[in-house]
């Protein structure tokens, strides 16, 4: 597929999530940690009856000033998503935190979760007024090597913080971008 075609928009509120868009993102997070993504759910095999009540929680929180998802078609087809959040609490509401950052498994490689991460930089610079934006990434799978070349900092790690299976502890990586 050509990257070219990528159109990347963002929505901001929940009756702006079709039906359509809501069972793609459904299936998306189900086939990426199905695949072993780490996007939400630690535990595969997973199926609609836990990935839908957890989009549908995303999407009831959408609001313009504190959560918007950032969706990536390819021939409008679904090809990658995140949740971008700010706290509305005074003292943190200058930095948002991404979640569930992820692309179908058959098209990585492609620059999509590259195009996906330079939108939602400008998202929450230009349009949310956001200073800096944070993540957890689980270690141990090169996600500090994609977000660093991307202007993403290691800050901090917690040793063994998340526990994928008896024998297999893995490191959650608190990483930073600022400034916007």
């Amino acid at each position: 597929m050509d990257i070219g075609t990528l159109d990347i928009r963002q929505v901001t509120a929940p009756e702006d999530v079709s039906p359509e868009l809501r069972h793609e993102l459904v299936d998306c997070w189900i086939e990426v940690t199905n695949a072993g993504g780490a996007a939400g759910f630690p535990f595969p095999p997973i199926d609609a009856r836990l990935a839908a009540p957890a989009v549908d929680s995303l999407v009831a929180g959408l609001a313009p000033g504190t959560s918007r998802l950032v969706v990536a078609s390819l021939d409008d087809e679904l090809v990658g998503w995140l949740n971008v959040r700010r706290d509305p609490f005074e003292l943190i509401a200058h930095w948002g935190t991404l979640h569930h950052v992820q692309t179908r498994t058959g098209l990585r490689g492609l620059g999509i979760g590259a195009a996906l991460l330079r939108r939602v930089r400008e998202i929450a610079r230009d349009e949310m007024g956001l200073e800096q934006l944070r993540l957890a990434a689980r270690g141990g799978v090169g996600l500090e090597t994609f977000y660093g070349r991307l202007g993403w900092k290691e800050i901090g790690r917690w040793p063994g913080a998340l526990r994928l299976a008896p024998g297999d502890d893995r490191d959650e990586v608190l990483m930073v971008l600022a400034p916007l």
